[in-house]
């Protein structure tokens, strides 16, 4: 038994949501829902893993104004009544991995019967952002709790403590506003791979395989330089891995790639995930593909 992502969804930005994060997550989720044939009242928790929003709020989460445009139960909470619980959590390109994995220990325990995991960033636009680096992209999955054996395996964690030198997003007030400044170093790529491909080996020893045991290894960000530095370290051909088409997606590039390899993946199919971001933190989990129509 385990869970399963059973629909998957990703809009990009046009020129009336290229700067609203919300607005990005919102049409992903009404769009992945819909495919997913459930009605928004039927979704128990919506967590949103992004990051980069809407004139730089902090506030409220984000994760509660998608819940009402989407219309997931957006009433105040009654007795006998469904509610959906919602809540954001950042943890940057690993945040999907990390909303996966929250979801898992609420289907286990059989708190809930349906998730929606959501991921977007935006410029914030109006001068609130000095040279913003990532795609207006917003991405949901649709989980649930299937019998067989599938679904999401054990995430596994590894952090390599480097006080925001490899990379960093800082807010500072500036000229009446928030402003929002970037920073990276030129071993950024090199030092998420290394975090990557040690979490990756850690995930396989502890289920006794080896990386040619999988079948796709999906892997998130999607910028060339750890796509390739992340192979070289696995010992396996830049091919074998998939990231995002996009190389400026930022926490929606999981879903992203995940999305391209489910279409194509057999029943049974090992799929070794491996995320890495600021911190450095990175963190994999193997997910065994379904069978059609579960």
């Amino acid at each position: 038994m385990g869970t399963v992502v059973d629909r998957i969804e990703v809009t990009t930005g046009r020129w009336r949501n290229r700067h609203s994060a919300l607005h990005l997550a919102v049409d992903a989720a009404k769009t992945c829902l819909h495919g997913a044939g459930r009605d928004p009242h039927a979704v128990d928790l919506l967590i949103n893993a992004g990051i980069y929003r809407d004139r730089n709020l902090a506030e409220p989460a984000l994760a509660a104004l998608i819940q009402q445009d989407v219309g997931a139960n957006p009433e105040a909470p009654h007795r006998n009544g469904h509610g959906t619980f919602s809540f954001d959590v950042a943890n940057g390109a690993c945040g999907v991995l990390t909303a996966l994995q929250i979801v898992d220990g609420f289907l286990r325990s059989h708190t809930i019967g349906c998730a929606l995991v959501v991921a977007s960033d935006a410029n914030p636009g109006r001068g609130l952002s000095e040279h913003f680096p990532f795609s207006p992209v917003g991405a949901a999955l649709s989980c649930e709790w299937v019998d067989g054996d599938c679904g999401l395996g054990r995430v596994h964690w590894f952090n390599v403590p480097d006080d925001g030198e490899t990379f960093r997003a800082t807010v500072g007030f500036e000229d009446s506003r928030n402003l929002l400044r970037f920073h990276w170093s030129d071993a950024m790529d090199e030092q998420f791979a290394r975090a990557g491909a040690e979490v990756a080996r850690r995930c396989l020893r502890a289920s006794s395989l080896q990386v040619a045991d999988v079948d796709v290894i999906v892997a998130a960000p999607a910028r060339r330089g750890y796509h390739t530095a992340l192979a070289e370290h696995l010992g396996v051909p830049v091919a074998r891995i998939v990231v995002a088409d996009d190389e400026g997606m930022h926490t929606a590039a999981l879903a992203a790639a995940l999305r391209d390899v489910t279409q194509r993946t057999p029943d049974g199919g090992r799929v070794l995930l491996i995320a890495a971001g600021a911190g450095v933190t990175a963190g994999a989990a193997l997910y065994t593909m379904p069978p059609a129509g579960s």
